[in-house]
């Protein structure tokens, strides 16, 4: 009998060592979290941010190269995106649609879609080319 009473002592122990070990684990969360959460009430608010030290400030106003107008619509089961895509430079105009019956869906179709759009086609081909026609004078 007291060898059992012995076992029940030590797995006790155990119990409560184990029990404190994961409130000091759930205390120490609790501080990081408290702490995240400080932080992000002291960040500003906007999730793009510019210095004096970035060069887009420096910069100023960038030059529009293109223009891209996406319309979405939803009934909830399902999720459209229509629009247009215009070449500045060039006027070219292309037609955009992507399908998604999630928001992460459908911004991977819009993004695919964009890709093969022949504004983007035309951009990569020149790029190609250009990077052939460097490499080609390099080699002489």
């Amino acid at each position: 009998m007291e060898a059992l009473e012995g076992r029940v002592q030590e797995v006790k122990q155990r119990v409560e060592q184990q029990v404190e070990e994961a409130r000091q684990r759930v205390e120490a969360a609790a501080q990081r979290l408290s702490e995240l959460r400080t932080e992000a009430k002291q960040a500003p608010s906007t999730a793009v941010q510019t210095t004096a030290n970035t060069p887009l400030a420096e910069v100023g106003e960038l030059p529009v190269v293109a223009r891209l107008v996406v319309e979405i619509r939803s009934d909830g089961s399902r999720t459209l995106a229509r629009g247009a895509l215009e070449d500045v430079v060039t006027g070219e105009r292309v037609a955009v649609e992507a399908n998604g019956g999630s928001p992460a869906q459908l911004a991977a179709s819009l993004a695919s879609n964009l890709l093969v759009t022949p504004f983007a086609l035309g951009r990569y081909a020149k790029a190609v080319m250009q990077k052939r026609l460097r490499r080609g004078e390099g080699e002489r």
